[in-house]
């Protein structure tokens, strides 16, 4: 699991602390940010596959980041798509995103 390296406050609302991992990364809150994917969605494959509890997207910046994405360019890659299904299994699931299973067991001698 990444740790993060600091924190800063919100560039919108300038009154939540946002946990930083990079100094690249655009400090926003999981509210300011939920706010901006309120939008509709009309193609009926991605309104299907971005139809989740809001309590996903607010665990997960990754959720959100990947929606965010399709708002904004209006379609996502194969890669995309994958990965995203995968967090969102994990997540219900109650994993931790990212940690994936063994594919072969072990053998120690």
């Amino acid at each position: 699991m990444v740790v993060p390296k600091f924190k800063q406050k919100c560039a919108m609302c300038k009154t939540n602390w946002v946990e930083m991992f990079s100094r690249k990364q655009f400090p926003i809150c999981s509210k300011c940010q939920m706010k901006k994917l309120n939008k509709p969605i009309e193609d009926p494959k991605f309104k299907k596959m971005f139809d989740l509890p809001t309590e996903l997207y607010e665990k997960s910046s990754f959720l959100r980041n990947i929606k965010e994405a399709y708002l904004r360019f209006g379609n996502l890659t194969e890669k995309q798509i994958e990965a995203f299904k995968k967090t969102v299994k994990d997540l219900k699931e109650n994993k931790e995103p990212g940690t994936a299973k063994p594919t072969k067991a072990v053998k120690e001698d």
